[in-house]
């Protein structure tokens, strides 16, 4: 009797909660993240240990730039629940942001989690593609002697590829063009474009040539093989 007393006069908060919730993700999707955060917030003092609500409180501290705000979030949502990779990779990634903007030394100090997170989020999902393709841009990123590697980036490439052939090529031809080997990222790309066929495809293949090579000829030709593709396709 109690109890059904004790739902009773519990499930207004709980639909008034409920509602506020949708109303907050609604706000979300339509990039409307300062109101949208507001609802959150006031969700979050009614149950503080909603991991949904925490999350998009995270986000939206990251699309801000908040990262210190960001990182607090995230570790508690990793915390509160250790199996779900996308918390280590979200935690990772916000934790990556903040070393950027820090001094040389206190971000090399930061390095090892940063990485520790994304490797943590593969191991908990093996099939993890965003965190590879965040271990491949620290690996080219950092100079040799404190911890960059070609060659570990190119080993997470080679995952990428067995996982997803587009990132696999993609991820191949970013490395080549960081490294400055414009041919060699030229093929790559082209693999990508025969693989799937993506947008991004495409316009990875166009900067390049844009940006990279001076070859303003076979971009403007790229583009439009791409533009005349996308409009067969609507038929």
């Amino acid at each position: 009797m109690k109890h059904s007393i004790l739902v009773f006069l519990l499930f207004p908060i709980m639909i008034w909660s409920q509602s506020n919730f949708e109303k907050a993700q609604k706000l979300f999707k339509e990039e409307k993240y300062e109101q949208a955060q507001t609802i959150f917030e006031s969700i979050l003092k009614t149950n503080p240990s909603d991991l949904k609500t925490i999350e998009y409180l995270g986000d939206i501290a990251g699309y801000y730039n908040s990262w210190e705000k960001a990182i607090t979030y995230y570790k508690k949502l990793k915390t509160v629940k250790p199996s779900e990779a996308n918390y280590y990779y979200k935690y990772g990634g916000a934790m990556g942001m903040r070393a950027k903007e820090s001094s040389k030394f206190k971000a090399l100090g930061m390095i090892a989690e940063v990485k520790a997170s994304f490797e943590k989020a593969i191991n908990l999902n093996p099939k993890h593609i965003e965190a590879r393709w965040a271990l491949i841009e620290i690996y080219i990123q950092l100079p040799g002697i404190v911890g960059g590697s070609e060659t570990k980036a190119m080993k997470y490439s080679d995952e990428l590829l067995r996982l997803s052939p587009v990132d696999g090529y993609l991820s191949r031809g970013h490395i080549e063009e960081y490294f400055e080997r414009y041919k060699g990222a030229e093929q790559q790309y082209k693999k990508a474009i025969l693989a799937g066929g993506s947008k991004i495809s495409y316009q990875k293949l166009v900067s390049l040539y844009n940006d990279k090579m001076n070859e303003t000829e076979k971009a403007k030709s790229l583009l439009e093989s791409y533009n005349n593709k996308k409009v067969q396709s609507s038929f």
